[in-house]
């Protein structure tokens, strides 16, 4: 196969069936005149040499009862997830992040998001031979988990419900309790046994980012990136020194819950707030507090003919050295996605809404970032 293996108003964003060389048009609120996104305008990975589109596609969800989709899933949840997918592709968004824990066979009704994503690639490939697909996956670091050959045997294990002989970038999920060490020594075995292009880390503090990039720098193998909870709203790599390590080092930073969870949406208000338990999280109260800043979201967006969603994510461009992966769960979500590339904010607009948002105070984060 030849492949690098390496979630509104709708009517603002419109994709056309790409050929191999992809453009994805957008359509302001005001014009119907499109607006070409080139999506051969992609970001080095850190020092490695993957290049990826400036906005990947986070595939938690998929396959997931734990936490999102109501706690099941369906055939149509799948078809859904499967029009994401495809849609995203066809904006020209080709990053793809999984991982081996999404989907957990542990919780009733789950399918792992890792099968589904090699699933859909296989049958994309059926009609679109050798186009490019670049997929990241993670490597649970469990603490019954030892040394270096954990992190080879859990990647074969990962490749084989991919269906793929090798993956672009392979991460750490987060830092072991035990035995870190020997995990990255794991990551550099991989890209030595041509198994991954990359490796990163994620949910990694900044002494930790520092130690993983110095050992692996001893072997001549650069570290990628760190992926971290990041956004508008949460923007404590800005605050624990993540952001400016990742800077210095050329460390890509991969932004997970871009848009908080569909907090920044504007789709939820306090008398809607979201179910499940991102109900706990984003709550009434929270969501209150949040309207002011939605309100200038929305203002903003309406000055370039883009959706609150596609604002917050170009925020998170705007930062520079920063790839934010929403997770699709549907193609009208990944549709708009890449409304977010192709334009940019104004520095005044970005420190602006920095200045708004520093007046809410942040919802609690992933507790491994403190590990």
């Amino acid at each position: 196969m030849a492949m690098n293996v390496s979630s509104a108003c709708f009517l603002v964003f419109s994709c056309k069936k790409p050929n191999r060389i992809r453009a994805v048009a957008s359509e302001d609120f005001a014009t119907t005149a499109a607006l070409k996104i080139d999506t051969e305008d992609k970001l080095k990975l850190g020092g490695s040499e993957l290049k990826v589109t400036k906005l990947g596609i986070g595939a938690w969800s998929w396959g997931d009862t734990s936490y999102w989709n109501n706690f099941q899933w369906d055939d149509q949840k799948l078809k859904a997830a499967k029009a994401a997918f495809n849609k995203s592709l066809d904006c020209g968004i080709t990053f793809f992040d999984t991982a081996e824990v999404y989907g957990s066979p542990l919780a009733l009704g789950a399918e792992n998001s890792e099968t589904l994503l090699g699933r859909f690639i296989k049958e994309r490939e059926n009609d679109n031979p050798g186009e490019e697909v670049v997929v990241a996956t993670k490597f649970a670091a469990l603490p019954w988990r030892f040394g270096r050959q954990s992190v080879i045997s859990a990647l074969k294990d990962s490749l084989n419900r991919l269906g793929l002989s090798s993956v672009d970038l392979y991460q750490l999920h987060w830092p072991g309790i035990w035995g870190n060490e020997g995990y990255i020594d794991g990551l550099g075995d991989a890209v030595e046994q041509g198994l991954v292009k990359a490796v990163g880390v994620s949910n990694y503090s900044e002494k930790r980012l520092r130690d993983a990039y110095e050992r692996l720098k001893k072997r001549g193998i650069p570290l990628a990136s760190n992926q971290v909870n990041y956004s508008l709203i949460y923007r404590l790599p800005e605050q624990n020194g993540v952001k400016a390590a990742c800077d210095e080092l050329g460390v890509t930073l991969i932004a997970y819950c871009p848009i908080a969870q569909g907090a920044l949406t504007g789709k939820y208000k306090p008398e809607n707030p979201p179910s499940g338990p991102r109900g706990q999280i984003y709550t009434p109260e929270f969501l209150t507090k949040l309207q002011p800043l939605l309100i200038r979201i929305k203002e903003i967006g309406g000055n370039y003919g883009k959706t609150p969603t596609q604002v917050v994510l170009n925020w998170l461009i705007a930062q520079e050295n920063v790839v934010p992966i929403p997770g699709a769960k549907n193609a009208a979500q990944a549709e708009e996605f890449a409304g977010a590339l192709g334009w940019r904010l104004s520095n005044e607009e970005v420190d602006e809404l920095r200045s708004l948002a520093s007046e809410i105070s942040p919802v609690i984060g992933f507790p491994v970032e403190k590990l």
